[in-house]
C-alpha cells in the first residue's frame, strides 16, 4: 500500500517543478493549504444533505405543490404475473415484437394484452408530477443558493476580475479560506449525490444518453477533486460558478412546466438557453480555458497533471457543445410549435381500452399532431426537462 500510495502521489506528476508535498505540508504559521484528506470530510456531510432534502420536500416543496394543485396521478397497476415480471426486471422493459409474440404464446394471451401489461408496469415506476415537482424545487433551491454564495465570494476575489491571479505564486498562494473550503465541500457533496442518484434512477435514463451523462458526472467530480488536491482552487471556483449560473433557471422552467404555467415556462427556458449558450460557449472557452491553457503556461509552465487538468476541461467543453446543440434543437422546435413541449416523463402512457382500440388512421392523426416523432419535449433521445436532472 505504501508503494502504491507513493506511486499515485508522485510529486513529479502532481506538482510543478521544484515543488514537493513537504513544502505544502509544512507551511508558515497561520497558513494552510488544501489537502486530499479535507475532501473526505464531505462524505459524512452527505448524510446531512440527504436529511435536509427530506425535510425540505415534506415541509416546503410538498405544501407548495398542494397550493398549485399538483397532485399524485393514479395509474393503473399491472396485474401480478411472475413470468412477465421476470422478463421486465431481468431482460427488457420494452419487449420487441419477437418477445411479445413468444410471451403471447407462452401465456396464451393476446399480443395487445401483453403490450398493455408492460405499459402499466412501466407506469408504476414512473415518478408522479408531484414527485418531480418536489425534486425540481429542491434542486432549484440548492442551485440558487450555491450560485448566490459563490458569486458573492468571487465578487470580492481578485481572480474574478483578473484570471492571471489564479497562477501568481502558485502553488504557494494565500491560506485556505473558509468560504472557499465551504464552497468546495458543498459542491463535492452535491456532485457525488448526483452520481449516486444517476445510478439509483438508471431506469429513467435513455440508453443513448447513459455514456454522455456518465462521462459528464465523472469529469465534473474529477475536476473538483483534482483542483482541490492540486491547490487550483481559484480557477476551480470560477469553473463551478460558470456552471452554476444557468442551473437554477432550468429547474425554475421545469417547476413552471409541472405547475402548467406554459408562458412562464417558455420565458424561463428562453432565458436559460441564452445564459447556457453564453456561459458554456463563450465565457468558458474564452475566459476559463484561456487562463488554464495560455496564462498558466506563461506564468507557471506545463507539468504532467497540468495536461490532465486541461484535458478534463476540454472534455467538459465538448459536452457543452453537445448539450448546446440539443438545447438549440428544442428551442427551434419550440419556435415552430409555439411553445416548449412538456416533459414526457409526466405523461402516463395511455392504457385505456378506447385508446388501444383506436383505428390506425386515428392513431396516425394523433401522432402527427404531436410532432414528427409522435412525442413531445425530446431533444436527441431525452425530453428537455428530464435532461438536466443528472447534469
Amino acid at each position: 500500500m505504501a508503494a502504491l500510495s507513493a506511486w499515485f502521489w508522485n510529486e513529479r506528476f502532481w506538482l510543478p517543478h521544484n515543488v514537493t508535498w513537504a513544502d505544502l505540508a509544512d507551511p508558515a504559521p497561520g497558513v494552510e493549504y488544501p489537502k486530499a484528506g479535507h475532501l473526505l470530510s464531505a462524505l459524512p456531510l452527505a448524510l446531512g444533505i440527504f436529511a435536509v432534502r427530506i425535510v425540505f420536500e415534506r415541509c416546503i416543496a410538498g405544501p407548495c405543490a398542494s397550493i398549485l394543485h399538483i397532485q399524485t396521478e393514479l395509474s393503473r397497476r399491472a396485474q401480478p404475473n411472475a413470468v412477465l415480471e421476470k422478463v421486465f426486471t431481468s431482460i427488457t422493459r420494452s419487449p420487441d415484437s419477437r418477445h411479445l409474440e413468444g410471451l403471447s404464446k407462452q401465456l396464451d394471451w393476446d399480443v395487445r394484452k401483453v403490450q398493455r401489461w408492460f405499459r402499466h408496469r412501466r407506469n408504476q415506476d414512473k415518478p408522479s408530477t408531484r414527485t418531480k415537482f418536489c425534486e425540481s424545487m429542491w434542486r432549484f433551491t440548492f442551485y440558487l443558493y450555491i450560485f448566490t454564495y459563490g458569486i458573492r465570494f468571487l465578487w470580492q476575489s481578485p481572480w474574478m476580475w483578473d484570471t492571471r491571479h489564479c497562477w501568481y505564486n502558485y502553488p504557494y498562494q494565500v491560506t485556505l479560506k473558509i468560504d472557499l473550503f465551504y464552497l468546495y465541500t458543498v459542491e463535492t457533496i452535491w456532485r457525488i449525490r448526483l452520481l449516486f442518484a444517476f445510478f439509483l434512477h438508471i431506469s429513467r435514463v435513455f440508453l443513448q444518453d447513459f455514456l454522455i451523462m456518465f462521462v459528464h458526472h465523472l469529469a465534473t467530480i474529477s475536476l473538483i477533486s483534482f483542483s482541490y488536491v492540486n491547490n487550483m482552487l481559484r480557477v476551480g471556483s470560477l469553473v463551478m460558478c460558470v456552471h452554476d449560473t444557468s442551473d437554477f433557471l432550468l429547474e425554475a422552467a421545469k417547476l413552471a412546466n409541472y405547475a402548467k404555467y406554459q408562458r412562464l415556462c417558455d420565458f424561463l427556458f428562453v432565458v436559460f438557453s441564452m445564459i447556457f449558450f453564453g456561459t458554456r460557449l463563450i465565457i468558458f472557452p474564452f475566459w476559463i480555458l484561456n487562463t488554464t491553457l495560455f496564462e498558466s503556461w506563461e506564468i507557471i509552465g506545463p507539468y504532467p497533471s497540468w495536461w490532465l487538468f486541461n484535458f478534463l476541461l476540454l472534455v467538459l467543453q465538448v459536452l457543452h457543445i453537445l448539450w448546446s446543440y440539443l438545447i438549440a434543437g428544442i428551442a427551434f422546435k419550440a419556435i415552430m410549435r409555439g411553445k416548449v413541449s412538456k416533459d414526457d416523463r409526466s405523461d402516463i402512457e395511455s392504457s385505456s381500452e378506447e385508446e388501444t382500440e383506436t383505428s390506425p388512421k386515428e392513431r396516425l392523426k394523433t401522432a402527427s399532431s404531436r410532432g414528427e416523432n409522435g412525442t413531445n419535449g425530446h431533444f436527441g433521445s431525452k425530453p428537455w426537462s428530464q435532461n438536466h436532472n443528472n447534469w
